[in-house]
C-alpha cells in the first residue's frame, strides 16, 4: 500500500510497535472504506441518466395490454395483472439478468 507509520511515544519498542500497528490498521481501514464509498458513488452516478426518452426503463402500453422492461428486453402481456401487484415474472427476470451480469463481471 505504500503506507509508512512511525511511533516513538513510548520508551518500549514493543509498545511503539503495537501503537504503530493500530494506527496502520486504522489508516488501512479508512482507505478501504473511502475506496468502497467512491465505488458506490461511481455506480450510482452511472445509473443516473439524462432523462431522455431513449433512456426509458419500462413502458406501459395500455391499448395493447403489455409492459416492456427495456433494460432486459422483457415484454409481459398481462398489464392488468402487473398493475395489480403480480410482479413475480418481472422480478424473476430482473434477478436472473442481474445474476448473469455479476457472473459475467466475475469472469472478466
Amino acid at each position: 500500500t505504500g503506507l509508512v507509520v512511525t511511533c516513538q511515544d513510548e520508551k518500549s519498542q514493543l509498545k511503539n510497535k503495537e501503537k504503530a500497528m493500530k494506527v496502520l490498521k486504522a489508516r488501512l481501514f479508512e482507505m478501504k472504506s473511502t475506496k468502497q464509498q467512491s465505488e458506490i458513488a461511481e455506480e450510482r452516478k452511472s445509473q443516473v441518466g439524462t432523462g431522455d426518452r431513449s433512456e426509458r426503463i419500462r413502458t406501459y402500453n395500455f391499448p395493447q395490454g403489455r409492459v416492456t422492461d427495456h433494460r432486459i428486453g422483457l415484454t409481459i402481456y398481462q398489464l392488468n395483472d402487473f398493475l395489480d401487484g403480480n410482479l413475480d415474472g418481472m422480478i424473476d427476470a430482473l434477478t436472473t439478468h442481474d445474476q448473469a451480469e455479476k457472473l459475467k463481471d466475475l469472469g472478466e
